[in-house]
């Protein structure tokens, strides 16, 4: 249910009821029918705004709330201001985007909403908005699978050891962005970070690290910064084009024991991130990739670490890329646009 078919909707919504078997049931066109369609209706998901006529997409969703209590609430709205989207999901939302970065994380925002999950917005998982998923969402907001946390807060949680994460990129630059935030957080709160990824990667991200702040780049010269070749490490952990359970266990767990270490010996949290289940799915090894996935979470649950994969959403091209998709986001914690 939507207020109004946008340029941007009109592109979204056939594409995801193409993939996800997702039918519009109804539009409406102010707050107040969207109370009365809601509870007519109770529809699994609602795509509701913020500025709407009658009353606020806000207060409708408060309503909501009482009317159809098992509909899942997503804003997508082009406030792109931290306290308004707080006050959203602090009112029933179960997710919120921006308008302007709909066409990126709509998709995904579905995905997580209809899983049950949180999803934020990226460009509100900045250091203006540290507090958005406290205390003060509710206790419903403050669980292990939210999605898109700031990500100072993925590294601060308190009781959380399994951290594993998904950001699916359109572009480059948002690939670099989100992971130079993921990396720059793990070194400026004096963890050890580990990068694995193809050859022009590793040298834009360093390059963006050493740009990103001063405690950024004296983690890279206290060598508390790894950065490995994916296609070196995917050639000694695979076998007959599969994961070998064994060796991946054991070069990960190495890894992440020397770098745990770190380089004045003292124990540190570590966070890993990279490109290697992407590069196999890219290849159209699809079943490599989820394998590796699973993989990735036994170390996630054995290990104090929190992990970040970026996949690419050009790959996304057809219906067995969307179930792809479906099982790769299963295997992660959080999803990011």
């Amino acid at each position: 249910m939507v207020d109004d078919f946008a340029p941007w909707q009109r592109f979204v919504v056939p594409k995801l009821r193409e993939n996800h078997n997702l039918r519009v049931v109804a539009v409406a066109s102010d707050g107040l029918e969207a109370v009365l369609k809601s509870e007519e209706l109770q529809p699994d998901l609602i795509l509701l705004d913020i500025g709407l006529p009658t009353i606020s997409g806000i207060e409708a969703a408060r309503r909501i709330r009482k009317v159809a209590p098992k509909s899942k609430i997503l804003f997508c709205s082009q406030e792109g201001d931290v306290d308004v989207a707080r006050m959203a999901l602090s009112e029933g939302g179960h997710g919120y985007v921006v308008k302007s970065d709909a066409n990126n994380e709509l998709f995904p925002a579905v995905e997580a909403v209809m899983q049950g999950k949180k999803f934020v917005s990226c460009r509100l998982a900045g250091p203006a908005s540290t507090n958005l998923m406290d205390s003060q969402m509710g206790d419903a907001l403050r669980t292990e699978d939210a999605i898109a946390p700031p990500p100072d807060l993925i590294l601060q949680r308190k009781g959380v050891t399994r951290c594993h994460e998904v950001q699916f990129y359109s572009d480059d630059s948002l690939f670099l962005d989100g992971f130079t935030r993921f990396i720059g957080t793990a070194l400026r709160n004096g963890s050890t970070a580990v990068f694995i990824g193809t050859a022009s990667h590793r040298i834009s991200l360093l390059e963006k690290l050493h740009a990103e702040s001063q405690e950024t780049r004296a983690g890279i010269r206290q060598g508390r910064y790894f950065a490995l070749d994916a296609v070196e490490f995917l050639s000694y952990v695979m076998v007959n084009d599969m994961p070998d359970a064994g060796s991946f266990l054991k070069a990960v767990g190495d890894l992440v024991a020397s770098a745990a270490s770190g380089a004045n010996g003292e124990h540190s949290r570590v966070a890993a991130c990279g490109e290697c289940a992407p590069f196999l799915w890219a290849e159209g090894k699809a079943d490599a990739a989820i394998r590796l996935e699973e993989l990735w979470n036994e170390i996630a649950k054995k290990y104090d670490v929190d992990i970040l994969c970026g996949y690419s959403l050009e790959n996304l091209r057809c219906e067995e890329d969307s179930y792809t998709f479906r099982r790769i986001c299963e295997e992660h914690l959080a999803v990011r646009g």
